[in-house]
């Protein structure tokens, strides 16, 4: 009979649980361990919020299976032949003797771990801002499931008014609505000049424009300079402007850093990131230990640069394949990352996969074309409810290099749409003609990630020639002359405008008015309606009859990001 095998796994969240069980169910007789510092195991860290923000009650749901099993070590000794050892810290490795020191927090009791295979998944630590009153009472992270019970019993309880959520990015965003739902007033205040880095400007503000019409307050573009307080409890945050704001309870959202202190200690590579050197085995810089998770970096599968990516899926997917190294060698890999990421905004989504046009031009990726496309996921008699994407792609092979989506329509299906075609490393050409499943419950009948294509293809065809909101408003800011026309009927008119002296020139009138518009015809035209389909080929009326140029405003009313007239 073979020597069982010894396993021993560093972390109980995410990737170390999946890395045990993956290694149990290929090797029934391994002598697998997972040694966890905190008392609970394998949490659903994501759902911290919804905990929070009550929506569901029962804190069991957070740490049990599909069928409510509740994963403590008795489970997973019952159900998985694993012994995991809670309240229970990794002290030191040892590689040259291949053991681990740990030791019992309850007791203080030190032991020694001997193993052949050693997994390292021991996560990420919150950022916390370098300021003064930073230890006052009633300043919290969400990184745990302490931080999540904290939280959970000042929601259940009442005992605050107001609060401030540092950092905008998508725990902070989370975290916000959590307490907002709570009765809680929230300022999100944000050092950067936008919320949700990895949307580009745009989309951003109607995700902040969408955070303000539900009552909170947002603050962008100045950071916090101290935390102020009396008799060791928070009272209030003072902006880097000077200005302080009476809250009694901050959560401290500005990201992650990953917990490698352990490895580094044991002479383990650390990459650029701060995250754990590994390659596409999850193998670290020595052969007979692996490492998953937060705690790691991963390749950019876009930019070919090593990333830290602490997203939940990943972590699940690289601890499996850490997972079944340890067992098998190293049979399957974890190739990188093109970091996909959603969040939930109040009844808005918004999310991200691939590049960012601003992300794309920081990597050197300068020959790009973007269009923003603006329109339902459904038909109006369906109750279909509006989508803004964004299309990132190289201009001279139309490839796909990133996509982002915002808006109360179904923002997952479209980043799932093109999650998969750019892992397929699909072009705009390959997506005009998807075949994608429809009915009207469902789609248009034309898919809105389609139909951004359909966008892109003319842009690069020189078809249409777009011109962002963005654009817009800088050239009207710098006093330039444009000549813009709102494509709309007379009633949405009436109803919002936009205020920068635009007309109103209806699609179904332009024909018969084209004496009203400009003599010049080299004068710079910008058309528009709600989405722009109609402002598309109003354009193209005009190109007809020999202006030349003649440009989009892409998405109309519904992705302008700035104040509008009603």
């Amino acid at each position: 009979m073979p020597e069982r095998k010894r396993i021993i796994v560093i972390g109980g969240s995410a990737a170390g649980p999946k890395a045990a069980a993956k290694a149990r169910r290929l090797d029934e007789n391994a002598e697998i361990v997972i040694i966890q510092k905190a008392p609970d195991l394998s949490m659903a860290s994501c759902g911290y919020p919804y905990y929070v923000g009550g929506v569901f009650d029962d804190r069991n749901m957070l740490i049990c299976t599909p069928t409510g099993e509740v994963r403590d070590p008795k489970f997973y000794l019952k159900a998985k032949g694993i012994v995991a050892r809670t309240e229970t810290e990794a002290l030191r490795i040892d590689r040259q003797a291949k053991t681990l020191l740990i030791r019992d927090l309850k007791s203080g009791a030190e032991e020694t771990l001997a193993y052949d295979k050693l997994i390292i998944a021991t996560g990420a630590l919150p950022k916390k801002p370098p300021i003064p009153g930073v230890e006052l009472d009633g300043i919290s992270t969400l990184q745990s499931m302490g931080d999540a019970d904290y939280l959970r019993d000042i929601r259940d309880g009442r005992q605050i008014t107001k609060a401030a959520v540092i950092g905008g990015g998508l725990i902070g965003i989370e975290t916000c609505e959590a307490l907002q739902l709570a009765g809680i007033d929230i300022t999100v205040i944000e050092m950067l000049p936008q919320l949700l880095t990895f949307l580009d400007w745009e989309l951003a503000k109607l995700v902040e424009n969408h955070v303000r019409a539900k009552g909170a307050n947002v603050i962008t573009d100045n950071g916090i300079a101290e935390f102020l307080g009396e008799n060791g409890r928070l009272t209030a945050v003072k902006l880097q402007n000077g200005t302080e704001l009476p809250c009694e309870l901050a959560v401290v959202a500005i990201g992650v850093t990953p917990n490698v202190r352990l490895a580094q200690e044991a002479g383990l590579e650390v990459g650029a990131t701060g995250g754990l050197l590994v390659n596409e085995y999850m193998q670290t810089s020595d052969p007979n230990i692996y490492a998953a998770g937060d705690c790691v970096e991963a390749l950019n599968l876009i930019t070919g640069k090593k990333v830290h990516a602490p997203y939940g899926d990943l972590a699940n997917l690289q601890g499996r394949a850490a997972g079944e190294n340890a067992v098998l060698g190293n049979a399957v890999t974890f190739p990188g990352t093109i970091q996909t990421g959603i969040c939930k905004v109040f009844d808005f989504a918004a999310g991200s996969t691939g590049l960012s046009e601003k992300a794309a031009r920081a990597a050197g990726l300068t020959e790009i074309e973007t269009v923003i496309n603006a329109s339902p996921d459904k038909p109006g008699f369906m109750e279909g409810k509006l989508l803004v994407s964004k299309l990132v792609v190289e201009k001279s092979s139309g490839r796909i290099l990133g996509a982002q989506c915002v808006g109360p329509g179904d923002v997952s299906k479209q980043l799932a749409i093109w999650a998969m075609a750019i892992k397929a490393r699909l072009g705009v050409e390959e997506m005009i003609n998807a075949d994608l499943p429809y009915a009207p419950p469902f789609s248009l009948a034309i898919d809105h990630s389609i139909a951004t294509a359909h966008l892109m293809q003319n842009k690069l065809k020189g078809r249409m020639r777009g011109i962002s909101c963005v654009e817009v408003k800088k050239k009207l800011d710098a006093g330039e002359r444009l000549f813009i026309l709102d494509n709309r009927a007379p009633e949405e008119f009436d109803q919002m405008r936009l205020g920068i002296g635009e007309r109103l020139m209806p699609l179904g009138a332009l024909r018969g008015r084209l004496n009203e518009m400009p003599a010049d015809k080299n004068a710079e035209i910008i058309c528009f309606c709600k989405i722009s389909l109609r402002g598309y080929e109003a354009a193209r009326v005009l190109e007809g009859h020999g202006w030349k140029n003649v440009k989009v405003m892409e998405g109309g009313v519904m992705a302008w990001p700035y104040p509008r007239e009603k």
